[in-house]
Formats: structure tokens, sequence, C-alpha cells
């Protein structure tokens, strides 16, 4: 069981907000909190998330928080992307700038206008992209103790290979949302962020000073991130374990609207929420 979700925005600015959710487990451990990353083209309240969110808070018995991307794309209307502006001018380093926000305010109780315990031991989860952004904040920040990544991908220079020469021809990239039929802008921000910042933001080097538990949860039929990703990362970082879902896609199954679990997505947060409550709950300081 868990005590209830709730809502929390954090002010960033006079226009832009973080909005974000906790999850508080009955009977939560002290000092503890987890810590779930969308990815591109996610949202907090996209397919899975609800559910993996709860399901970790009550298995685990750690404070859960997701949250929005500043650059998601999606604001007041939770299931929209009404911001396409800001998701083409969204950066890597914006997004580990977001959940350092995060991570400051579970450490010292207060999430903008909700008040949570305070929290000096992080668990990171991230899906996709936001499996890189978990990575990157958790080689820099010594208050995490556990990262669990699903489908992760293990280089951010995909994106440069993709779509620099448009980008440096001083064209706009336009992606497809399969979902929504929307054409989502791409801009030449996150080429320049990329490039200004490739040592912080290499995800593989990254992943070889990792010196914590770090679970790889990777499907065997991802047609998005291929499992080879997830080798790649499982093979450079010291302390890693891969979690191969035979038959599982991208999404372990799911999509949006989400029409409950499946076998790949069970799986894939049990082995989570093992790993976690192993070192944040079972593991103590």
């Amino acid at each position: 069981m868990t005590g209830g979700r709730r809502p929390f925005q954090i002010v960033l600015a006079e226009d832009e907000l973080l909005r974000g959710d906790v999850w508080t487990p009955t009977s939560p451990s002290p000092d503890a909190a987890i810590v779930v990353c969308h990815g591109f083209k996610g949202f907090k309240d996209w397919g899975f998330f609800p559910y993996l969110c709860e399901e970790l808070a009550r298995r685990t018995d750690c404070l859960t928080v997701s949250f929005n991307f500043t650059g998601s794309g999606v604001e007041e209307r939770l299931e929209e992307f009404t911001a396409l502006e800001r998701f083409g001018r969204n950066t890597f380093s914006r997004e580990l700038e977001d959940l350092e926000i995060v991570l400051d305010g579970l450490t010292v109780g207060r999430l903008g206008d909700v008040r949570v315990p305070a929290a000096g031991r992080f668990g990171l989860v991230g899906h996709s992209r936001g499996g890189a952004t978990a990575l990157l904040k958790a080689s820099r920040r010594r208050q995490v103790r556990a990262l669990v990544t699903w489908a992760a991908v293990a280089s951010l220079g995909r994106y440069l290979e993709l779509y620099a020469g448009r980008w440096e021809a001083g064209e706009p990239v336009f992606i497809e949302n399969a979902r929504t039929g929307q054409q989502m802008p791409l801009y030449r921000n996150v080429m320049d962020d990329l490039r200004a910042n490739a040592e912080r933001l290499d995800v593989e080097r990254a992943a070889a000073r990792l010196d914590i538990p770090y679970l790889i949860v990777h499907g065997s039929e991802d047609e998005s991130v291929p499992l080879a990703d997830g080798e790649r990362l499982a093979m450079g970082a010291p302390e890693a374990t891969l979690e191969r879902i035979e038959g599982a896609g991208h999404t372990m199954g799911a999509g949006h609207p989400f029409a409950g679990p499946n076998p790949h997505l069970e799986r894939a947060i049990a082995v989570s929420a093992t790993h976690l409550r192993a070192v944040l709950t079972e593991g103590g300081s």
C-alpha cells in the first residue's frame, strides 16, 4: 500500500514551472527517496510511469518522485504536448539541471509547494534518454546510492550523427510523434550543448566512473534503442548487472493510454524494485 499521490510545482521563472508527483509509502524508509526520469517524447503521466512509481513506492517503502523535464513539451495539460518551442530548445544540460533541482528539494524536504521527509540517499530510475540523464547525474552526485536504467541510450552522439548536417545548414529538425501526429522541433542548441559539454555528457565515460550498484534493464527486441546499448553500458560500468528481458520492446509492452501491466513490464518492475530495496532499504545507511 502507499499513502497516495500528491502533485507538486516548483516555480523556476515567472512563466516556467517544474511539475511532478510524489508517491508516499505507508511506512516510508527514513532518509531515502527514488526519482524517476522519463525519456524523449515522454512525460511523467505517460503509459507505465504512474504505475511504475506507485509500485516502486509500495515495494521498496521509499518515497518516490516523478516529474516532467521543463523541456518535455508538456505543461498545464498534463498529457498533451502544448509547448513545442520549449521542447525544441531543450538540452541535456537543462535536463541535468532539472534533476538537480528535484534532488536539492528532496534534500531539504520541500518540493515547491509540497513538504516531504528530507532525504539524503537517492535511487535514480530512468527510461531511454532519461536513463542517460539519470546515469550522468549518478556519476557526479554522491548522494545517489543506486541506479536503474530501462532501455537507456549508451551515447548522446546519435543526435549529432543524425541531425548535425541540417542544424549546421540552419535548418530545424522535425520529429513526428507517432501517437499524436505532431511535428516536434529540435533546434541547433541541442547540438551546441553536446559539443560544448562533450566530456560532461559522455554517457559511457560516466558509466565507467560509477561506484554504486547499477541495474541495466533492456528488452531483447527493443525497436528504438538496441540491446547493444545496454550491453555497452554493462561492459563499461564496474558494478553493473544487465537484466535482459526476452521479447520485450522499448516500452516493455506498455503504451499510452496505459492498458495495465503485462509480463514484460512486471518483470522490469520486479527486478528494479528488488535492486533499489536492497540498497536503499535493506542496505541501511
